[in-house]
């Protein structure tokens, strides 16, 4: 029985994966290659590139046979004929024009979903750092309500203070447990959230090591580059493609067809004659009724609307990447005044209030008193930082940063526009 445990044992552990650590700079090419949505939008452009091949094609010929047997009046005849369309516009170069656009904004537009994810992605690991970083100060502060309810119950012993002051004392180190344990719940939710993004399943193992990186306003960037941008400026592109397509269909192919006959009929006094001939023939549709006036008024309001939309998105853009770098800036300045200035003062007052309990020259509310403004201190300078790392991610992706230059398809590597 003992060997079957064992056994047992080893085998939970071989199949048991690996715990995946990462760190934020690790985060944005785990995303690009396990993301499971990422792997489904790909296939977007392989679609694309499939209409690719089967456009400006000339449409197949048809063949023909026809067959008339002999009358008193007629003879028996067999008519054989190719014809073929041709257009006589430039359609077929406009329609693979517009496919290959077509492929250029499905890569787009695989781009841009990378960009999106990659920064929701990056969201999480930050709050997931910030929220280690609050646990590892309620971890501080529940030692040092620790070690003054020890003193305090040492000091209640010997009659220097009242029992109640080490029982509150013990009671806010509890308090501030609990408070740890909350955040670990926060971890263990947000950790939910990115397993999906990495592409891990519930029970896999995932940490998230490293720290936050400095603090640091990037250079202004330019935004033109943001895949969304770019696919709004290919849609202009295609939409007007699509209206010289719309005005090129106003004249239909020109048909030409080859054909050759044979005829034969019974002759009285003479017998079977045999006769036949080889013939052109050309057809031409007029346009009269039909110049597809509606469909290029379509395609030319569809051009208009593209142009539209791609001014509003550069709008949303612009306010965006500014909202994001002036949430920074804010941010920045309330962490590095909180450091400087405001976290010296109540560690000062901390130690002091406390010095002067331990010297029964205070009394314990306002020890508690000093010590919550330093912790809330700490913690909103921690939620600052958090708040500057959230707007820091969110203008990088305003700005486009974590679009790759060039994307795979299936082994090759298209050019970014």
């Amino acid at each position: 029985m003992k060997t079957i445990s064992v056994l047992l044992l080893l085998c939970s552990f071989a199949g048991s994966a690996p715990a995946l650590d990462l760190s934020l700079g690790e985060v944005a090419p785990r995303v690009r290659s396990h993301h499971p949505a990422l792997k489904a939008a790909r296939l977007v452009i392989a679609e694309a590139q499939g209409r690719q091949l089967g456009s400006g094609r000339l449409s197949n010929p048809s063949v023909n046979y026809d067959f008339q047997n002999q009358s008193h009046v007629s003879p028996q005849t067999s008519i054989f004929s190719v014809d073929q369309a041709f257009p006589v516009t430039k359609r077929l170069s406009l329609e693979k024009k517009l496919t290959s656009q077509m492929v250029q904004a499905a890569e787009l537009e695989v781009r841009d979903m990378e960009r999106k994810l990659i920064a929701e992605a990056q969201l999480q690991v930050v709050r997931l750092l910030t929220l280690t970083r609050q646990r590892e100060l309620r971890q501080q502060q529940t030692e040092l309500a620790q070690k003054l309810a020890d003193f305090s119950e040492g000091r209640a012993k010997a009659g220097e203070v009242s029992p109640l002051d080490a029982k509150q004392l013990r009671l806010d180190a509890q308090r501030l447990k609990v408070e740890s344990r909350l955040l670990e719940v926060q971890s263990v939710s947000q950790l939910g959230q990115l397993k999906p993004m990495l592409g891990l399943r519930a029970e896999d193992a995932l940490s998230i090591s490293g720290d936050l990186p400095p603090m640091e306003v990037p250079t202004v960037t330019r935004w033109t580059l943001r895949p969304d941008y770019q696919l709004a400026q290919t849609k202009i592109a295609a939409a007007e493609t699509d209206k010289s397509l719309a005005k090129a269909n106003r004249v239909q192919d020109l048909k030409m067809g080859l054909f050759t006959s044979n005829e034969m009929q019974d002759v009285p006094g003479t017998g079977r004659v045999r006769t036949g001939y080889v013939g052109f023939r050309i057809s031409l549709p007029l346009p009269f009724w039909n110049r597809n006036q509606g469909v290029i008024a379509e395609k030319t309001a569809a051009a208009e609307r593209a142009k539209l939309e791609r001014d509003a998105l550069a709008m949303q853009i612009n306010g965006e990447a500014g909202t994001a770098r002036k949430e920074m800036e804010t941010t920045a300045a309330i962490v590095r005044e909180t450091r400087e200035d405001l976290l010296p003062l109540a560690m000062e007052q901390m130690n002091a209030m406390q010095k002067a309990y331990e010297a029964g020259q205070a009394d314990l509310q306002a020890v508690l008193r000093t010590r919550d403004q330093r912790l809330q201190l700490e913690s909103s300078t921690l939620d600052a930082l958090r708040d500057f790392h959230l707007a820091r991610i969110r203008y990088e992706a305003a700005v486009g940063k974590h679009a790759p230059a060039a994307l795979s398809v299936t082994g090759s590597t298209t050019p970014a526009p």
